[in-house]
């Protein structure tokens, strides 16, 4: 399979905002597998996360590496689709720079909602306490990204149903 079918989709964003969800959409109505970024974290970003700590771009670095390692190996089996916060556009870069081709899909919303559903779940280890400082990092994907910014107050099916449309169109498929 080439790289341009090949699907290489990342979820990007704050906590909250239904990356895995619209992650999980998204590689079922492509037929390829979802991961969930947080899990390709090393030990010790969870500990600091944990313990509600902020990560720096140097904890972020090799974790990001691993992210875009993930794209490579699925090339040949048809591509992946991954949740992974990649909040600034140079964390964009270090993904692209492992797999160019990479279409990001960036659910976005108002802090005031995105704290009101993060009150009523539970993640493993990333505290609600840290979504302001993830909003502060936060750079909006650029025009000059390929990719599409969706709002957070469509359902995640009306979300993976406009980027569906979007990539399959940037795609030509």
């Amino acid at each position: 399979m080439s790289s341009e079918s090949t699907i290489a989709i990342v979820v990007m964003g704050v906590q909250g905002v239904g990356k895995t969800t619209v992650g999980n959409i998204l590689a079922e109505r492509l037929g390829v597998p979802f991961i969930d970024g947080d899990r390709l974290h090393p030990p010790r970003n969870v500990e600091l996360m944990k313990s509600g700590k902020a990560l720096n771009d140097e904890d972020r670095v090799p974790w990001l590496k691993k992210v875009g390692e993930t794209f490579i190996e699925h090339q040949q089996t048809g591509g992946v689709v991954v949740a992974c916060s990649a909040l600034k556009k140079s964390y964009r870069q270090i993904l692209r720079s492992h797999y160019p081709g990479l279409y990001f899909v960036e659910p976005y919303g108002p802090i005031s909602l995105v704290q009101e559903r993060i009150g009523t779940r539970v993640h493993e280890y990333m505290p609600a306490s840290l979504l302001e400082s993830q909003y502060q990092e936060l750079e909006p994907l650029a025009d000059d990204e390929t990719g599409l910014r969706v709002s957070v107050e469509a359902t995640p099916e009306e979300i993976s149903n406009t980027v569906l449309e979007n990539y399959l169109a940037q795609a030509g498929k």
